[in-house]
């Protein structure tokens, strides 16, 4: 009987009801031309100009609907935009440092795969002996010899590791250079409170095995020896396979799967593998006969034992062998395999047998070679396609309306003319949304970019193709390039800053971060302009997403760096990189990556100076200066202030009506200048938004930033809240300073900061301890109960920020930044948050408890990684000294239900810090 089904046939309704069905567009477009116009307009036929005028439209639609559905792929694809760099590749988001066991055992066993068969990570920790009498700590009891034993409690220092090696290397001097890359790499991927206290060698534990096989007559009994000897290694031994990309796709992995954890250089291992890997507790040797029998070429197992190696000729044969813990089973030199072919004894040559058993272990490790080639999960790279291209609807139309490339007869009357150029004219409002809607969709690759950065988010293009175009649209039209153009279009629709916000919104969303209440409290402390400084905070987060993301929980790397990798350096806690990202805490770039990242560096004296102008005269006046990058002077105070709270309040109140001003009125206000100096008008005092642009007496050019309440108040001494003083000899200098002012408060401007500090990397060494001070400090009162152990070290971290800088000092922004740092640090590590300090030079420098912090930190890493601890006492002492710095208030009276409580003192909802 026929397989082939004789009742197909093709339907008859194959309308898509979408923007690529001609007949379901051409059928609505009719509805709506009933509903609005059926008094005045009833014929609908394909003869009637108006039908035919949407049966075109139509077809455009059509057009663009068959473009947006075109691959994602094609869409994106780019010359100039790569599409892998328009998002994150898979080994670049899917992979995490190090967190687990295993993916500590994955890493090292990483450094060499030949060297190095397999390694296991054990728990270990440092007994603390705690004084309850005297409030006192100590890693030796014996410190405590006096205090009766009721007032000493033990505990212990978690979070330390020793790391179990099986190495294949016979060389001692290699194993040791070995042990010293796996400390290297284990601290590059240390996890935040962990640290390593050794890396040693597996021990042995040899077990002998005797058998007498039966062999089939054709077997080859040296290979038949080698691979019994291979596979019982392997079996007491496990060795760690490497496999390619499309092999674990084989294996049934997802791709999820397959990059989670650590990315490897060699290729991908098998976790459940990994895992079946760790060092055996015991050898059953029902096991063994299992692994023998399974040899091709073995007939019967005549006889066999199993033992200790030292044990076997005394006990006998035993079933089953416990292994103590930490050791490795191996087969001793007592071992022997004995075969046999029917009743006659075979003689194996050792020689061969030894070169059969080098084979397999090389066709294994051959067998891998290929697993580190294309470790990539490819992006699909589409067709480039030009989805911008359009043509005018004119063109479309028949001869007979010539509108088209052809155009009406030279007989045609000016009337007929006429009527034409009117169609065009009224068919030019359709091009251009059709035209604007298909440069749109060329840019979707650009505005879902991670590192999309385009001045605007509505685009169109010029009709280049209609006839006669230049004969019904004005000189602007014509003259305007394609940014000219989109101003000139959309530039009163297109409030770029917030649809980019929206588009960093959806981009964000995709990996379930939000920024909703960040950028609620920006908008009460920076107003108009937090905006714009929210999208760069969200395009920095995006961009480094991969970092922050997998190295959430990282700890720095402390293991024998040089000082420029202690300070001022970007090796931080990956911790501290992802709440800078969430609190829009501005880093710096890093010119490897080209990303913006946190430096561990002195913030007391960031960019900021706050001075006497007249030191040692009375009464004491304060003012401030602002300095960039390159230690120059580019904004300063207009006046003398009594204090510094309203030198400081000033300051602020000037950066902030900084970044209020846009850069692109300043070009536009720039071109005005340009084109009456040209055309010969005298220049003068120009305003744009908060510069003000002034011309001296000797014709140099200088701005200012003025307060916008008191533009037209020219007398005002409040008008003028900041200084440039820079002379600038013509136009074209000033307007680069000023955008280069913009730009350093927008893009590098910051006087934020933030420290992370493990209490474990301040456990001292018991060898070299003089006093007390060597030890953190604990409370008395923490002794009490039996299950109340004071220990400040376990799994502790102090979190220090600056106290004083305009956001931190602002109670709302504070408690938000305390639940995201809360919430982010790892469920199973205390922190504590500290806002401490001032300014450099705002106080004595010995009551400035910040500049303090940083000296003695920066000190104590120098130690640190030196294996010495001489500034660890005073560390101790500098962060045990640490007091958070709140701004002042005055306490808000409940009577007045409309009175603004900003700044105010509210019982029951100021907190005063916590742990």
């Amino acid at each position: 009987m026929s397989t082939v089904n004789q009742h197909i046939s093709i339907p008859k309704n194959v309308s898509s009801n979408d923007d690529m069905s001609f007949d379901f567009l051409r059928k609505k477009g009719i509805e709506y031309i009933e509903s609005l116009g059926s008094q005045f307009w009833t014929d609908y036929n394909t003869h009637d100009p108006g039908i035919t005028i949407l049966e075109v439209l139509c077809y455009a639609i059509t057009d663009l609907g068959m473009r947006i559905n075109l691959p994602i792929e094609d869409l994106l694809s780019n010359a100039l935009n790569p599409i892998e760099k328009q998002f994150f590749t898979a080994s670049e988001i899917l992979p995490t440092q190090a967190v687990t066991a295993l993916d500590y055992r994955k890493i090292l066993i990483d450094i060499d795969s030949k060297r190095i068969k397999n390694c296991w990570l054990q728990k270990t920790s440092k007994k603390l002996f705690v004084n309850c009498k005297e409030g006192k700590i100590s890693l030796k009891k014996e410190d405590f010899a006096s205090t009766p034993d009721t007032f000493i409690k033990e505990t212990e220092i978690k979070g330390y590791y020793n790391i179990l090696v099986d190495f294949d290397e016979k060389n001692a001097a290699q194993k040791e250079l070995l042990k010293t890359q796996i400390i290297e790499k284990f601290h590059a991927n240390r996890n935040l409170c962990e640290d390593i206290l050794e890396v040693k060698e597996v021990e042995i534990q040899p077990i002998a095995v005797c058998a007498l096989i039966e062999l089939n007559p054709e077997a080859n009994e040296e290979y038949v020896h080698a691979k019994i000897t291979f596979e019982l290694e392997k079996y007491l031994s496990p060795t760690i396979k490497y496999y390619s990309l499309a092999e674990m796709f084989e294996k049934g992995y997802s791709s999820d799967q397959i990059f989670e954890g650590p990315f490897l250089d060699r290729g991908f291992i098998d976790t459940i593998e990994l895992e079946e890997s760790s060092l055996r507790t015991e050898v059953r040797l029902s096991d063994i006969m299992q692994i023998i029998m399974n040899v091709d070429g073995v007939t019967v197992i005549k006889d066999i034992s199993m033992n200790n190696c030292e044990a076997i000729e005394t006990d006998g044969s035993v079933w089953n062998i416990c292994i103590p813990a930490n050791k490795k089973p191996s087969l001793c030199h007592k071992s022997t395999l004995n075969f046999s072919k029917g009743v006659l004894p075979v003689t194996v040559n050792k020689v061969k047998a030894k070169k059969y058993l080098d084979d397999l272990k090389d066709e294994l490790a051959y067998s891998q070679q290929d697993a580190a080639k294309n470790r990539e999960l490819n992006i699909p790279h589409g067709k480039i396609t030009e989805a911008d291209f359009y043509t005018s609807i004119t063109n479309n139309f028949p001869e007979n309306y010539g509108i088209g490339e052809i155009g009406l007869s030279e007989s045609a009357n000016t009337e007929r003319k006429a009527k034409a150029k009117q169609l065009k004219g009224y068919l030019l409002f359709f091009d251009q949304i059709l035209a604007s809607y298909f440069k749109h969709l060329s840019n979707v690759k650009e505005l879902l970019s991670i590192n999309g950065d385009l001045p605007n988010t509505y685009f169109t293009q010029a009709i280049t193709d209609m006839t006669g175009f230049d004969e019904i649209v004005n000189d602007t039209y014509l003259s305007s390039n394609e940014k000219k153009l989109d101003e000139l279009l959309f530039g009163d629709l297109d409030d770029a800053i917030k649809r980019q916000n929206q588009i960093k919104d959806h981009l964000i969303a995709r990996f379930a971060e939000r920024f909703a209440e960040y950028a609620f409290l920006m908008k009460s402390l920076y107003g108009a302009s937090s905006d714009e400084i929210v999208l760069q905070n969200k395009s920095d987060f995006l961009i480094n997403y991969d970092t922050i993301s997998s190295k959430r929980g990282s700890a720095f790397n402390y293991f024998n760096q040089p000082v420029s990798n202690l300070w001022n350096t970007f090796n931080v806690t990956g911790l501290e990189n992802r709440i800078a990202g969430l609190l829009g805490i501005k880093g710096d770039k890093n010119p490897v990556t080209g990303k913006r990242g946190i430096k561990r560096k002195n913030i007391s004296g960031l960019f900021v100076q706050l001075y006497d102008p007249n030191p040692g005269v009375l009464p004491n006046h304060f003012r401030w200066r602002i300095r960039n990058s390159a230690n120059q002077i580019i904004l300063t105070a207009t006046e003398d202030y009594l204090n510094q709270h309203d030198a400081i309040k000033e300051m602020y109140f000037s950066i902030l009506k900084i970044y209020e001003t846009s850069e692109k009125e300043i070009e536009h206000k720039f071109e005005n200048l340009f084109e009456n100096r040209d055309n010969g008008i005298a220049f003068k005092d120009t305003v744009i938004d908060t510069f003000e642009i002034i011309e001296s007496d000797t014709h140099k050019y200088s701005f200012h930033i003025i307060n916008p309440e008191f533009i037209d108040d020219l007398s005002n001494p409040d008008r003028i809240i900041a200084r440039q003083y820079e002379l600038y000899e013509t136009l074209e200098e000033v307007k680069a300073a000023m955008l280069d002012l913009l730009i350093f408060f927008k893009e590098e401007f910051s006087d934020e900061g933030i420290f992370l500090v493990e209490h474990i990397l301040l456990v001292p060494n018991p060898d070299e301890i003089i006093d007390e001070t060597y030890y953190m400090p604990i409370c008395v009162d923490d002794c009490s109960g039996d299950c109340c152990v004071p220990n400040p070290y376990s799994f502790k971290i102090s979190v220090v920020l600056p106290g004083y800088t305009f956001r931190f000092a602002d109670v709302d922004f504070r408690n938000f930044a305390e639940d995201v740092i809360r919430q982010e640090i790892p469920s199973h590590i205390l922190g504590k948050i500290c806002w401490i300090g001032y300014r450099k030079d705002q106080i004595t420098p010995k009551d400035n408890d910040l500049l303090d912090f940083e000296e003695d930190f920066k000190q104590f890493l120098i130690d640190k990684t030196q294996n010495k601890q001489d500034a660890l006492p005073k560390f101790i002492s500098s962060l045990s000294k640490l007091n958070s710095v709140y701004p002042t208030g005055t306490l808000y009276n409940c009577v007045d239900e409309e009175e603004d409580i900003s700044g105010k003192i509210v019982l029951g909802r100021t907190n005063l810090g916590t742990i």
